[in-house]
């Protein structure tokens, strides 16, 4: 017979105990990865909140400035500075729409009508022009049809002036630069007209190539800040940056908080051991005496830790998939974010753990039981 068939011998003759030990490998695991894989989630479901707009600059108005407000002017001046980069100047406003006898409160993005296409892609219908009164609704206004009776074809009032929604438009959630999914798009000469205003709020700059974000906020920053600070240039690659950095940390520590339910497990099978150690310390004694090292019978005691943490890892990976998927639908919404290689990742991480935890509290009740001296551990009542 091995040292492994004793190892298995022992665990069936105390098989209660060992369950227990099993057991609290399999919450540790469940525990880790669960909490991890709702961490991961989280990130995903940002990610998939947050438009991309790792390539975008946001000009704004420095305080106490213009009024808070950019001129036409400056807008040709940083397109000047941007060369052949995209910009995107507009401005925002809330309003009462009416359709019928149905009114809301929307929000309205003034946008020049042949900048519109380039920075939002259309659902359905067609883009506004400068001529004709229409607009677009974003995708959350149409599916709130109900309410605000905004839909494709639909006469909207705004302070007695009526436009078609002539297009309603893709998702694009939630971004930072305009969040469109909740607003009205109006071609900019409507609003002038209607608000009699001719300055902008804030420019969007997109550049083509990312690896030239930083010089072109330069060059921006450069053309206009050369006496005083008139603008302020936003970043939003190192905002995404930082609130990625920030949601991998709550994974980590989610992951964390999982892990000392494992290091609780271990303790116990730390006793099951050494419980198991003294029971069976007159048979450590009859192998010693019969030539039996001490190497092998710490070997005999490692692989029964090593078969409890192999078999919680493995119930607990079974039962991590499962609770993961219901935590993903649940909670976030989306089950598939359980299907991300980063999520999978913490199942086999918990798993893995499981089973160093459980080797390394049997490292010393091996040890413990190794160093008994053979003639004492035969006299052992």
């Amino acid at each position: 017979m091995t040292f492994f068939d004793l190892a298995v011998r022992n665990i069936k003759r105390h098989w209660l105990r060992s369950s227990l030990a099993v057991i609290g490998i399999v919450i540790g695991v469940i525990a880790i990865a669960t909490l991890g894989i709702m961490g991961n989630s989280i990130g995903l479901m940002f990610s998939d909140m947050v438009t991309d707009v790792g390539d975008t600059l946001i000009v704004s108005p420095a305080a106490g400035v213009g009024g808070g407000k950019l001129t036409d002017r400056q807008v040709t001046d940083i397109r000047r500075a941007v060369g052949s980069n995209v910009v995107i100047p507009f401005s925002t406003t809330a309003d009462k729409v009416s359709v019928g006898e149905k009114e809301s409160v929307v929000m309205i993005y003034a946008i020049p009508a042949e900048d519109i296409p380039l920075l939002l892609e259309k659902e359905s219908g067609n883009y506004p022009r400068d001529t004709g009164g229409g607009c677009m609704i974003g995708s959350q206004v149409a599916a709130n049809s109900r309410d605000n009776g905004l839909k494709l074809g639909a006469r909207a009032s705004i302070g007695g002036d009526t436009l078609r929604v002539v297009g309603v438009l893709k998702e694009r959630g939630l971004g930072f630069d305009i969040n469109p999914d909740y607003a009205i798009i109006v071609p900019y000469s409507w609003y002038s007209n209607h608000y009699d205003e001719d300055d902008y709020d804030q420019v969007i700059v997109k550049v083509r190539d990312v690896n030239d974000l930083d010089a072109v906020k330069a060059a921006i920053e450069q053309k206009m800040n050369r006496r005083e600070e008139v603008v302020n240039v936003m970043d939003t690659r190192g905002i995404l940056e930082s609130i990625f950095a920030a949601t991998d940390a709550i994974t980590v520590f989610l992951a964390g908080i999982g892990a000392v339910s494992l290091v609780v497990a271990g303790v116990s099978i730390l006793n099951v051991m050494l419980m198991s150690v003294t029971e069976r310390t007159k048979e450590i004694g009859i192998l010693r005496s019969i030539g039996t090292r001490r190497k092998e019978v710490m070997r005999m005691f490692i692989y029964e830790a090593l078969i409890l943490g192999l078999v919680g890892a493995a119930i607990g990976g079974v039962l991590s998939f499962c609770a993961g998927y219901v935590t993903t639908a649940v909670f976030v919404g989306n089950p598939d974010y359980l299907f991300h290689p980063k999520s999978l990742l913490y199942i086999l991480f918990g798993m893995a753990f499981g089973v160093f935890t459980s080797v390394a509290s049997g490292l010393y009740p091996a040890w413990k039981a190794a160093q008994l001296n053979p003639i004492e551990a035969l006299r052992y009542e």
